[in-house]
């Protein structure tokens, strides 16, 4: 990927003149507003394409399953962040989707990464996809990288938005070899770390998104254009009734100060002041 290398601006996105507005080619007032989901806009925006019905339904399938997740981090900064300011709801949304990374949200672009590992090794060794997915593991395990979208804190089993993902991918007929890469890859963790790590959904979503041919490039999107709509609902919620400064609270209240303290500290004055 070369980066910063044009000299000339490009985009086949979008344009416009005085009377039509052009979107990946097609005329945003006379084909799109009102013709069209957000979920096919979206896979025509990334993509340049309008998806399949398979894609369709497989793609609306991962954006409902991941958009709300409780209290995780992000939401509560988000939530915190409109909490001091009111004002701010893009900032408060935006703080949450800053912290979408490889812990949050950024698995599903990783575990993607890795399927595509398995089924490169797969083809380059003339090999089962269960013995590619050993081969990938082991050189995982060898560099002590994680294994994305394993486990899960509270899903001990598979997580079970993964059995509905893959359902609607076989319901309506999408492409399945990414998820049998992903159930080979699962097959094959209990023999190299000792134990079960069932799949979760952000293994789920690109072994079904890839399957309809959403790019690579572009995984990690889906659970931020997700979360997003999350956000926005907790942070309507946040201006009815507000928690912010509540989540502060709860994350103090049991803080252990260990650092060093000058001569004559009082631990009273120190509560008093907070």
């Amino acid at each position: 990927m070369k980066i910063g290398k044009a000299t000339v601006p490009r985009t086949s996105i979008s344009t416009s003149n005085e009377d039509t507005i052009v979107v990946r080619g097609e005329d945003l007032c006379k084909d799109l507003i009102g013709k069209i989901s957000f979920t096919d806009y979206f896979h025509l925006l990334v993509t340049g394409k309008r998806p399949t019905p398979a894609g369709t339904a497989v793609l609306d399938a991962t954006l409902v399953a991941i958009a709300e997740h409780g209290l995780v981090p992000s939401v509560q900064a988000s939530r915190m962040t409109l909490a001091a300011a009111p004002d701010a709801l893009q900032g408060a949304v935006a703080a949450g989707i800053l912290g979408c990374g490889s812990v949050i949200l950024g698995a599903s672009e990783t575990a993607g990464k890795l399927f595509i590992e398995v089924e490169e090794r797969a083809k380059a060794d003339g090999s089962d996809i269960d013995a590619a997915a050993l081969a990938v593991l082991q050189e995982y395990r060898a560099a002590r990288k994680a294994i994305p979208g394993y486990g899960h804190p509270l899903h001990k089993a598979r997580d079970p938005r993964v059995e509905r993902l893959f359902a609607v991918a076989r319901e309506h007929g999408a492409n399945l070899h990414y998820i049998a890469i992903a159930e080979a890859i699962e097959r094959q963790i209990p023999q190299l770390i000792g134990k079960d790590l069932r799949l979760n959904v952000s293994a789920a979503i690109p072994a079904v998104l890839l399957g309809i041919g959403f790019p690579l490039l572009a995984l990690k999107g889906v659970p931020i254009l997700a979360r997003t709509a999350g956000l926005i609902a907790h942070m309507t919620e946040e201006l009815e009734q507000s928690i912010g400064f509540a989540l502060s609270y709860q994350a103090t209240r049991e803080l252990v100060y260990d650092g060093e303290l000058p001569a004559g500290f009082s631990a009273t004055a120190a509560a008093t002041h907070s």
